[in-house]
């Protein structure tokens, strides 16, 4: 059996993937892809812990689908936002997209 301090070590790590995703990309489409790892992360350490604590019950399975059902919607709506921004602007890069500031 895999210890759980491998999962959270591969979670955490993951999750600094994520990170550096969103801080250090300027393609907005990067920056989704950034956030998707981090919630990926997440239901990692969702289904460790379940898996090693509570295995019998499905609390765990529940908040990794709905983890996943946040997520998909996320991507969803995201990528509208930025296919909309692309039409209007003929670009990606997130610091050009200003069409909200006044």
């Amino acid at each position: 059996m895999i210890p759980l301090s491998w999962y959270l070590i591969f979670a955490a790590l993951l999750f600094c993937v994520g990170l550096y995703g969103v801080l250090a990309r300027r393609n907005a489409i990067g920056i989704m892809m950034g956030v998707e790892l981090m919630l990926n992360a997440v239901n990692i350490n969702l289904l460790a812990f379940w898996s090693y604590l509570y295995a019998d019950r499905l609390n765990g399975l529940v908040f990794v689908a709905i983890v996943f059902v946040a997520a998909a919607a996320e991507a969803a709506v995201g990528l509208a936002l930025i296919i909309s921004a692309y039409r209007r602007r003929n670009t990606v890069i997130a610091e050009e997209l200003t069409m909200l500031k006044g």
